[in-house]
């Protein structure tokens, strides 16, 4: 249950709160987090959040964040099977797969359309008659430095072209080097003839906003679409200034380009877990972190975080603190959106939720970004009012069709500020949809989900994402939230209920005030509100969500 200790040492009377409720809300700051206050209550997620916390072992999710950074991974690479191997072995080791039957692990082997992709080494040197060849970047191991100059997808290669940064002087076997982005030149640049494109494009968001300027050596990583006809590859600003120095100077200079790439046909392995419900086992409530891509935040911390989210939630059910959930507990690691159809595809039971464990780590100190949840298509994403805020990733296409109204997020947020009750105040807050990550998944398919992850990080997808933009206790508490998420809405009781019906009204009163005279915003929230109150009717009541809607009120049709 939620501490009222804790909260009474913030000098907060919770019994007040408890026994007041809207009038009390203000009892408790909850300006901490930027979105509607929730209704505090030691029900829904606050049965599970200190246990949590108590039982997370941080150390020990940090230890598998350092090896999952060793790698740079791709679907189904060298770096790829070695992290899941890991993640099998940490998972076997607390009891999944084992004679216990009531806690699963399988894999699920599904054919891939091209190779697995593994870099091995590469670098890029000047090349000036009479002087010491100069390394712009390289690396000779996975844990490399400069591991994201190789874009995902571009073929090995061994050549040595002129050095052109004018896409106007470009020749035919010239290296061409540009700041644009590889997708605004390369065609141009394939037409002129060129030998390679190299570009130092980083996203506006990947500017330091401390001022210090660390962004200049950030390396994008970058997942080609497609195969390229010619190589590719990526580089800091800091090299790009230098490059063109080098070109003034000597117009005949040249770049030497070489990448030692792994490539081999396999199939794509899935890794699953699962505890297994008492009440309602054929039902479920999945979490997914993906392996591929290179950093410690995006996304190490995911996978690190969801293993110690397994394992920690193994310990607390066998010593009886929690009780064991109603409803199936499953865990996915694999790549990015086919782990998740994958699975789908292939279990037989009725998924009733999903979160996606993503960026759940990374350090605001260091990044600058904060906890976020993000929340599935609602009336937020086609009206964006405060203290909704898009993030520098920025909105995603939504209409109507895409809206199904449900509480997921209402019980996420009470879970986002049930830790900062217990743990202590964090920055945080939650959005509307803005997409592209496993939550995606399920929404597209029906199924309501939420995104637990962190931004703005200025580190996001480049080289600088690496083991010190993760922190500890960052990834306890998002992943507590997820965690804590999961349990609520896998064994929903009566008396949650109140809880989340009056946490729905203060964020529908929230979103009226925003709305001011501009009543269609209103009308839309309030008709969320409706179908989401109806929907944790249905999950705490266990009735039909058409028995379980609320009235609707008679119209006034005097004049």
């Amino acid at each position: 249950a939620l501490s009222l200790g804790a909260c009474q040492s913030r000098g907060v009377d919770v019994e007040a709160v408890l026994a007041e409720g809207f009038e009390a809300e203000d009892q408790l700051d909850q300006s901490w987090h930027q979105g509607p206050p929730v209704h505090l209550a030691p029900t829904g997620p606050a049965r599970y959040v200190e246990p949590l916390l108590a039982a997370f072992d941080a150390d020990r999710a940090m230890e598998t964040v350092a090896y999952v950074d060793r790698f740079y991974r791709a679907p189904a690479n060298d770096g790829y099977l070695a992290t899941l191997d890991h993640i099998k072995a940490r998972l076997e080791a607390a009891g999944y797969g084992g004679e216990d039957e009531r806690f699963e692990l399988r894999e699920i082997v599904t054919e891939m359309e091209g190779p697995s992709w593994t870099p091995r080494s590469a670098s890029l040197t000047i090349v000036r008659d009479g002087a010491e060849p100069e390394l712009v970047h390289g690396f000779t191991e996975s844990t490399g430095v400069d591991r994201c100059m190789l874009p995902l997808g571009t073929p090995p290669c061994d050549l040595v072209g002129r050095l052109c940064t004018d896409l106007e002087d470009l020749r035919e076997g010239d290296v061409f080097v540009t700041g644009a982005d590889l997708g605004q030149v390369y065609r141009r640049a394939l037409n002129r003839g060129a030998a390679a494109v190299v570009s130092s494009f980083i996203e506006t968001f990947n500017v330091d906003p401390t001022g210090a300027d660390r962004h200049l050596d950030a390396i994008r990583y970058l997942r080609l679409a497609r195969p390229t006809e010619i190589p590719v590859a990526q580089i800091s600003a800091r090299s790009l200034a230098r490059l063109q120095e080098v070109a003034a100077e000597d117009p005949e200079a040249r770049l030497e380009y070489k990448a030692d790439i792994h490539l081999e046909q396999r199939p794509m392995r899935t890794l699953v877990a699962a505890i297994r419900g008492v009440e309602r086992p054929n039902e479920c409530v999945a979490s997914a972190a993906h392996i591929q891509e290179p950093g410690a935040g995006d996304n190490a911390s995911g996978v690190g975080g969801l293993v110690e989210g397994a394992v920690s939630t193994a310990q607390l059910l066998r010593s009886g603190l929690v009780d064991w959930p109603d409803r199936t507990l499953v865990f996915i690691w694999g790549d990015e959106f086919a782990q998740t159809e994958v699975w789908i595809e292939d279990t037989a039971r009725t998924v009733v939720a999903g979160v996606s464990s993503d960026m759940v780590g990374n350090s605001p100190a260091e990044t600058g970004s904060r906890a976020l949840l993000e929340r599935g298509p609602d009336p937020g994403a086609l009206y964006t009012l405060p203290p909704d805020e898009h993030t520098p990733w920025g909105a995603g296409e939504v209409d109507r069709s895409m809206m199904h109204p449900n509480g997921l997020a209402v019980i996420a947020r009470c879970a986002m500020i049930d830790v900062g009750v217990v743990a202590g105040p964090w920055e945080s807050a939650d959005h509307p949809w803005e997409g592209g990550s496993d939550h995606d998944v399920f929404l597209h398919r029906g199924i309501p989900a939420v995104l637990l992850w962190h931004f703005t990080d200025f580190t996001y997808h480049t080289s600088l994402d690496r083991m010190h933009t993760v922190d500890a206790a960052e990834l306890e508490r998002t992943e507590v939230v997820i965690l804590a998420t999961m349990l609520a809405v896998a064994s929903p009781v009566p008396d949650d209920l109140d809880r989340y019906v009056r946490s729905a009204e203060l964020e529908r009163l929230t979103r009226a005030d925003a709305a001011g005279d501009k009543t269609h915003v209103a009308k839309a929230w309030e008709n969320w509100t409706r179908g989401a109150i109806g929907w944790l009717r249905a999950e705490c009541l266990g009735i039909p969500l058409d028995e379980a809607m609320p009235p609707v009120a008679p119209r006034d049709t005097s004049r």
